[in-house]
This record gives structure tokens, C-alpha cells and sequence, in this order.
């Protein structure tokens, strides 16, 4: 009890002052008279005027929170999206692999890109196969759509492939029906070139652009593309031909690499 008195009379002015403004409130709020119901409606007013800013700062922190919410949540469906799109490509890409493997003589190995090449003078990529796979040196590197490239350098267990768009890339090819043949070597963008074609060749766009057969390593009928453009060369005796590559390089995922050059592809 002594405790309790102590504490009363240390904080006797805040005890008073609560009764009294209670007090206050109270008779405020009971009294009937004109001039107190003027002056508590006042007293409202200046009530909600202060509270005001607090009412809506709470509710634009409230907003701010339930758009962080949306955000997140729109974020996170995003990239369930785009993860269900890159599944659906890769099957599709898996489904094709599997049909061209099933249906070739080729003796080809699949293998996955795990990387792109770090060399800055070539364009090239690395993939998760090695001589434990039968892969070395200077083998073709194709998909079911055509060939990508070659491969420049083996280890164990990853190659590198100097791809079909590198500027030093040069691949002998054949123009059907016509049979001319070039040296078929990168131009820009998805397009590459042949030069020095004999001009009374009849040559039209859309004809099919293939391996020659005349390299060690690439066997005949390969496909490489489409012809897109036919002009003249600066000599009276010669062609060039723009030629379309059916490979989109930034997206495929998979490749194969023939293992052993066999003359018939089909």
C-alpha cells in the first residue's frame, strides 16, 4: 500500500490532469446546451482534421503494400510463364532430335549446349561431350534443321564448336537443283554468302543450299539453308548468292555431332 501512495504522489499532476480533461470530455459530450453542442462539433472538426493525415497515411501504406503484393505476385506468375514456354521449347526441340536420330544413317552423338565460348576471335560454343564420347577434333556439328558447325578442340568430357555465323567459318556447298557449287562463308544477321558461283547457273530463290561432300568432314546432302538473294559479282563471270541459315544460334539447346563421315546421309 505505501508503494501505491508513493506512486500516487510522484505522479499526482499527470493523475489530475486525466480526471480533469476526463471530466472534461464527459460533460462536453453530455451537455445539452446550444453553445456546448456548437462547440463539440468543433471540437469533431479539429479531431478530424488531425487525424486525417494519419487516416491516410495508413491507407497509403496500405496501398503501397498491397501493390508490393501484386508485384511480387505478378513477378513470380511471369516466371512460371516463361519457365513453362523454355519446358515447351526444349520438348519440342527433344521431339525433333528424336525424329531426325530415328530416321538418319548418320552415326551422330547428341549432346547439350552447356556454355558459350569464351574466345574473343570466335564465335563458338561448349557442349558437354568428349572423346569418352567418341568427339574430336574436327567433326560436324549439326541439328535437324542443318548443320551449326565444327568442332576445333576436344577434352574428356566437353568440346568446343566453332560455329556456322564466325566470320572465319567456311563450309563447301552445293546448290540444288542446279548443282553449283561454292565456298559458303558467314554475311551478317541469319544470312550467309557464296561467292564466286558461275553466272550461267540457273539459280532462283528458295533453292536448297547442302554440303558438297568435298570436305574430310562434312558428308553430302547435309542441309545448310535456303537461297534468299542472286547477284551479280564484279566479274562478268560470276554470281553471289545470299543464303538463309534455317538455325536460329541463341536458341537451340541441343546438337548432334556426326561421328563418322559416312557418304550417305538418308
Amino acid at each position: 500500500m505505501y508503494g501505491i501512495y508513493l506512486a500516487v504522489v510522484r505522479n499526482k499532476d499527470h493523475i489530475l490532469f486525466t480526471l480533469f480533461f476526463s471530466l472534461s470530455i464527459f460533460i462536453l459530450l453530455n451537455n445539452q446546451n446550444p453553445r456546448m453542442r456548437i462547440l463539440r462539433g468543433k471540437a469533431i472538426e479539429f479531431v478530424s482534421f488531425l487525424s486525417s493525415p494519419i487516416t491516410l497515411a495508413k491507407s497509403l501504406m496500405f496501398l503501397e503494400e498491397e501493390n508490393q503484393l501484386l508485384r511480387e505476385k505478378t513477378l513470380a506468375l511471369s516466371l512460371q510463364v516463361e519457365s513453362m514456354l523454355n519446358l515447351h521449347k526444349e520438348n519440342e526441340e527433344l521431339l525433333e532430335m528424336l525424329d531426325f536420330k530415328r530416321k538418319t544413317k548418320l552415326k551422330i552423338k547428341p549432346a547439350r549446349v552447356v556454355n558459350k565460348g569464351i574466345q574473343p576471335n570466335l564465335l563458338s560454343i561448349v557442349i558437354d561431350g568428349g572423346k569418352i564420347d567418341g568427339i574430336k577434333e574436327n567433326q560436324a556439328v549439326l541439328t535437324p534443321k542443318g548443320v551449326i558447325g565444327k568442332t576445333i578442340a576436344a577434352g574428356d568430357r566437353a568440346s568446343i564448336v566453332q560455329l556456322i555465323t564466325d566470320t572465319n567459318f567456311r563450309l563447301s556447298v552445293r546448290i540444288l537443283p542446279s548443282g553449283a557449287t561454292g565456298i559458303l562463308s558467314f554475311l551478317k544477321g541469319n544470312t550467309a554468302q557464296i561467292r564466286e558461283v558461275q553466272k550461267n547457273v540457273n539459280i532462283n530463290i528458295g533453292d536448297k543450299v547442302v554440303t558438297s561432300g568435298f570436305s574430310d568432314i562434312y558428308p553430302s546432302g547435309l542441309p545448310v539453308g535456303k537461297v534468299e538473294g542472286v547477284f551479280d559479282g564484279r566479274s562478268s563471270f560470276e554470281k553471289i548468292i545470299n543464303v538463309s541459315l534455317p538455325n536460329d544460334m541463341s536458341a537451340f539447346q541441343y546438337v548432334f555431332i556426326i561421328i563418322e563421315k559416312i557418304n550417305e546421309i538418308y
